[in-house]
């Protein structure tokens, strides 16, 4: 038996090779790509001239901070009303819909398989003027109100709309983690049912709830199709930025710039989130 944990010691490694190779060139090389670009002199398209930070004085020297504290903050806002509106249903998809809870996952899950900028435009439809909802307003009570399209609020509706199911699932997983025979115990020592949220559901549910949250707010952050279809521009995300110089103006190290300092700012808020909670729980390791 010891010589067969050796052997399977002296294969993990190796099993190992694939998945690593994998992340290399999956994940690290382009990392390593943008972030060598973000060093290069503006509008050059080759790794091998003289670094520099040039590109990160004119990101700080500009009004990109706008953009950023724009994404942060929506993505906030989309976080929060997706916790308010996931964690009740999730704890019905666990606990209370019994059989129903496949179907209506299922009516969660198929949206999935249609385009988002397809779903998008389908809010169009429905809120623009004299579309479904105000040309049927209009119709029955004769009122005709403002269009509500290209606001913030739009924006928000399709950032909760794309983020729900990547915040839900995760979420109800969760709940569906605390065991019933736990809840049982605490009611049978007299705790109400707001004792038994707070003290039993909440904290043994709360990996899902994290990885959902995580899940939501990066999305959220990197949002941009909810920015130009439900909002027309009139917010500037940062992810319009990055576009923009990657596209139109042909300014890669600029852009790969303005990319890093985003994943700075959202792996920053993560980790501080992380350190938060222990993640050998949240990963199931124990």
């Amino acid at each position: 038996m010891a010589g067969l944990g050796n052997q399977r010691a002296r294969q993990g490694p190796l099993n190992a090779v694939p998945v690593l190779v994998f992340l290399l060139i999956g994940f690290a090389a382009p990392l390593l790509a943008v972030i060598g670009y973000s060093f290069m002199p503006e509008r050059t398209f080759g790794l091998w001239q003289t670094p520099s930070f040039a590109n990160y004085v004119t990101v700080f020297q500009s009004t990109s901070y706008i953009s950023f504290l724009w994404s942060l903050g929506l993505a906030a806002l989309t976080v929060t009303l997706l916790a308010l509106i996931c964690y009740p249903v999730a704890y019905g998809l666990a606990r209370v819909f019994g059989k129903w809870s496949t179907l209506l996952t299922l009516l969660f899950t198929i949206p999935l398989f249609v385009s988002e900028n397809v779903r998008l435009y389908g809010w169009i439809l429905f809120f623009i003027k004299n579309g479904v909802l105000l040309g049927t307003l209009k119709s029955l009570f004769g009122v005709e109100p403002e269009s509500w399209l290209f606001t913030e609020g739009m924006i928000v509706l399709g950032m909760v709309y794309v983020c729900l199911p990547f915040m839900l699932f995760p979420m109800t997983l969760g709940v569906s983690m605390v065991p019933q025979e736990t809840r049982d115990a605490a009611f049978d020592l007299g705790a109400s049912k707001w004792q038994v949220f707070k003290e039993v559901d909440l904290p043994l549910s709360m990996p899902g709830i994290v990885i959902g949250f995580l899940l939501a707010f990066v999305l959220a952050v990197g949002a941009i199709a909810e920015y130009k279809v439900l909002g027309g521009q009139k917010v500037i995300p940062i992810t319009h930025d990055i576009e923009i110089a990657f596209t139109y103006a042909q300014n890669w190290p600029l852009g790969s710039a303005l990319a890093v300092l985003l994943m700075l700012v959202v792996g920053t808020l993560v980790l501080l989130v992380l350190r938060r909670f222990d993640l050998d729980v949240i990963l199931g390791r124990r």
